[in-house]
């Protein structure tokens, strides 16, 4: 089955890892109509604040707010709260935090985006980092376990404490998808078309790969935001979406 350009688009969040909301609102105002969302990271989120959530939001774009949060549940609940709040449509939380913190989260938002009257973002778990490689896994993070096994454990995990999906490299979709069924969202950030530098990530694939192996969204940051014609890479990546038989 064919992607329509419309759904192409809806795939693709460009992560603004950018350090200033004159930055980041350059290409929004560029992107937002080439692209399905964009992720504020811990850089720019930490430079800008909350404004840069409801800057985005009010140019219509939606916000994927990567925080990452990793706390005891009560706090991670509380910041969830907040978040929820601001109207962002997907956030995220340390799958590595356990089973009841992403419970507290999953039932935070849901609380929260009733009582505010907004919609309730997606709750998802970050997996293992797509910048680790399996020797980095096993002798700094100290898990001796093939990579695949712990992204399968969190993701049913985080499935089981009632999250949408998880945050994961695109080598562990297919298993995912085999394990927490069709309707889990997998986030899949290390995404590089064919034309693009690899940079800093170690399990990296291309966007017509990933959507052909199940992935919902795909994360992109450079390949799009430090081409000289973003608007044109992100057009050529949608085409390469539009390529994949699902």
């Amino acid at each position: 089955m064919s992607i329509s350009q419309q759904q192409a688009k809806e795939k693709i969040i460009v992560a603004l890892d950018v350090p200033s909301s004159a930055e980041a609102m350059q290409l929004v105002d560029k992107l937002s109509d080439e692209v399905g969302a964009f992720k504020i990271g811990m850089q720019l989120y930490n430079a800008e604040g909350p404004a840069i959530v409801r800057e985005i939001e009010a140019a219509g774009g939606k916000v994927f707010l990567d925080l990452k949060f990793h706390d005891i549940p009560n706090t991670v609940a509380e910041a969830t709260r907040v978040v929820t709040n601001l109207g962002v449509a997907i956030m995220n939380v340390h799958a590595a935090g356990g089973k009841k913190m992403m419970a507290v989260a999953a039932e935070a938002a849901a609380e929260q985006a009733k009582a505010a009257g907004v919609a309730k973002p997606l709750v998802t778990a970050v997996t293992v980092l797509t910048s680790l490689s399996q020797p980095e896994f096993e002798s700094e993070v100290g898990i001796d376990r093939p990579i695949n096994e712990q992204v399968i454990h969190w993701a049913k995990l985080a499935q089981e404490a009632g999250l949408n999906g998880v945050v994961a490299s695109a080598k562990e979709i297919a298993d995912i998808r085999n394990a927490c069924g069709s309707d889990f969202v997998i986030i899949t950030p290390g995404i590089r078309p064919v034309w693009a530098a690899a940079n800093d990530q170690s399990r990296i694939m291309t966007p017509k790969q990933a959507v052909e192996l199940g992935a919902t969204y795909l994360v992109i940051g450079r390949p799009i935001t430090a081409s000289p014609d973003p608007v044109e890479a992100a057009r050529k990546i949608v085409a390469e979406i539009m390529t994949a038989d699902i």
